[in-house]
């Protein structure tokens, strides 16, 4: 078989796939640490599966706009992550620019889930989508900062320059990974609307985020949110992981260390999630800022790099 075939198909299986084993997994973390077996990792598998087998319920006050919706979700989520970099950091799209065509095709999807919130002229539903949109205005400038900072440490305008920093730029490279990695990890917990941020598991009037905006959807919508929802993580873990395992080690390696890091970064949030309460509302902004900071010292490490000032 062809390489970049073999290659092609492990990214998309992993896009796919991974998303219900990261959700399994930080399940069963946070059932071990609060001293119960919990269920199996297979679980959220087994629930799309049902999700997809029930009828929809559709509210009479909506329109097209909320049965499109969840359809856009998740292609636009899965198309966004053919431009990430997997296996032996290998992207299905590899374009110049890639970083900013991802941003959109995400945010597209970000700009349906919303106005479908909105759609069903709730206005417990119309909070979440303000909330959701709040925080995204915050965390998108500062991506654009730390991946036009990392591309440009290259030369390279892809996604493929992630793995080239440490390599590039020696002390000045680790610094700047350790802080993207922070930053990115932030913006992990905020997309995907996980502790501190928000609780998947909440529903609480005054704490929901992005479990309000999805409460009239039911049936295949609301399993290809929460599929899309899932794909989101892993394309997150996946920059995360770009940055840290280093190119030219072998297939088997390579594909061993991602799926460390997917099982990893999985377990710290099922711990930090046993271990924290959501904060509340006023202080998740604080938190979420955490991220913008960090990326305009990456910035200006970035520049210190490249021009010595």
């Amino acid at each position: 078989m062809d390489n970049n075939l073999m290659l092609t198909l492990f990214n998309i299986l992993i896009l796919l796939l991974a998303p219900f084993f990261v959700i399994g997994i930080i399940k069963k973390t946070k059932a071990f640490w609060s001293g119960r077996k919990g269920v199996s990792i297979f679980q959220p598998l087994f629930d799309t599966i049902r999700l997809f087998k029930k009828d929809r319920t559709i509210s009479t006050t909506t329109s097209w706009v909320f049965n499109f919706a969840p359809a856009v979700v998740f292609v636009t989520t899965l198309l966004a992550g053919l431009f990430v970099p997997m296996i032996n950091c290998y992207s299905i799209i590899n374009v110049a620019g890639a970083f900013i065509i991802f941003s959109y095709i995400l945010g597209l999807g970000k700009f349906f889930a919303l106005i479908s919130a909105m759609d069903t002229g709730s206005s417990f539903e119309g909070m979440g989508a303000s909330r959701e949109a709040s925080f995204t205005t915050i965390v998108e400038p500062a991506f654009f900062i730390i991946l036009a900072s990392l591309v440009a440490l290259s030369g390279n305008y892809t996604f493929a320059s992630l793995a080239d920093v440490i390599k590039s730029n020696g002390t000045f490279g680790i610094l700047i990974v350790i802080l993207a990695v922070v930053s990115l990890f932030v913006m992990l917990l905020t997309e995907c609307s996980r502790v501190p941020v928000d609780d998947p598991t909440t529903h609480l009037e005054l704490t929901m985020i992005h479990e309000v905006m999805i409460l009239d959807n039911s049936g295949i919508d609301l399993a290809l949110i929460t599929w899309a929802n899932g794909i989101k993580m892993v394309i997150l873990m996946a920059l995360i992981a770009n940055l840290i395992i280093p190119l030219g080690i072998g297939f088997g390696l390579s594909v061993g260390l991602f799926l460390l890091t997917l099982v990893l970064l999985a377990v710290i949030i099922g711990t930090l999630e046993s271990g924290i309460a959501r904060l509340r509302m006023s202080h998740v902004f604080e938190f979420v800022f955490v991220m913008s900071s960090f990326a305009l010292v990456v910035a200006s490490l970035a520049a210190v790099k490249m021009y010595g000032i």
